[in-house]
């Protein structure tokens, strides 16, 4: 954990994502300290092998940046960069319509609930991509996103249950470290894209607009214990619905002149919101399958953050 700063949005988060081919079962899970505004984000969503998700968020009070422990989600590091244990005992919406979340209100009043307990162990699998820039962050005011931040692909084992079914989840995923100030409203749109083709490739792709600017590019590969830099990110998207939510990706990415193209298919789609100072922030979660051009497929999570500007995503010409 970090020392906690002035900066009133200061936030230190961990994430974790998993995905289990053989149980069909995909999930994700964040906490979020924000101690200055005295509470965290916790989040967790399952992706169900039928098709529903099962979801909770919620803003429970905290004191301090001892911990990521808020609202029945705890992040334990056990070996630092080698293994970390999460887990989540608590209730949760289930969505037979995982779209019905555009509007938080009415799916956490209207849907089901039940409860949820996951207990997993994730492993590094890759080295660490990232860190905290020297001389301090180079974000520009207003547009402080994450001053330090790491990733790291990992495998991810153990249990989840929800009501009375369970899952033993053998899979594999990334996991995320981020620390400093952060708002949502931050970027103008990005592109998050991770994914795992087995235990000895996997990639993270980082695509950032800025409203006045090109942006940023940035990643890695980890193709049987090379790293590689991503340099650029080419990407194009296919969108569906009134809404225009993601359902088709086409991405290269490049190091220096060698270059990977990779297409992904969404299998299943939760839009999350974030509302802050009058802009309206979503975030869309979609369950991604990655084909690569030499024929492997691999499994991760496609993460589209947009400013809605007049009922529309903001990055839909990308």
């Amino acid at each position: 954990m970090h020392e906690v700063e002035e900066a009133t949005t200061f936030n230190e988060s961990m994430y974790t994502n998993v995905y289990d081919p053989a149980a069909r079962f995909g999930a994700f899970f964040r906490i979020g300290n924000r101690p200055n505004e005295g509470y965290a984000e916790m989040t967790v969503c399952l992706y169900l092998p039928d098709g529903r998700v099962v979801f909770m968020f919620d803003r429970p009070r905290i004191e301090g940046n001892a911990a990521l422990d808020a609202g029945g989600a705890r992040f334990e590091v056990i070996t630092p960069f080698e293994e970390l244990r999460v887990s989540y005992h608590g209730k949760a919406v289930i969505l037979d319509d995982p779209l019905a979340m555009a509007d938080p209100k009415r799916a956490f009043t209207e849907s089901p609930w039940t409860t949820v307990g996951a207990e997993l162990t994730f492993k590094g699998t890759s080295l660490m991509f990232g860190g905290e820039p020297e001389g301090g962050s180079h974000e520009r005011p207003g547009e402080e996103f994450a001053k330090g931040h790491y990733e790291q692909l990992v495998s991810g084992a153990g249990e989840i249950t929800v009501g009375d079914e369970t899952w033993n989840i053998d899979g594999f995923g990334l996991r995320d470290h981020s620390w400093g100030p952060r708002t949502w409203q931050a970027p103008w749109y990005y592109r998050w894209l991770t994914g795992n083709a087995g235990p000895t490739f996997g990639f993270m792709a980082s695509r950032v607009a800025r409203r006045d600017s090109e942006g940023t590019h940035g990643g890695f590969l980890w193709d049987d214990g090379v790293f590689r830099l991503v340099d650029r990110v080419e990407l194009s998207t296919s969108w569906q619905g009134d809404d225009s939510y993601h359902e088709a990706i086409k991405v290269t990415l490049h190091s220096g002149d060698d270059s990977w193209g990779i297409t992904g298919r969404v299998l299943n789609l939760i839009p999350l919101r974030n509302r802050r100072e009058g802009m309206v922030t979503r975030i869309s979660e979609g369950l991604t399958e990655w084909s690569l051009e030499d024929g492997r497929v691999g499994y991760g999570l496609s993460e589209y953050l947009d400013q809605i500007i007049d009922g529309r995503p903001v990055g839909i010409g990308e």
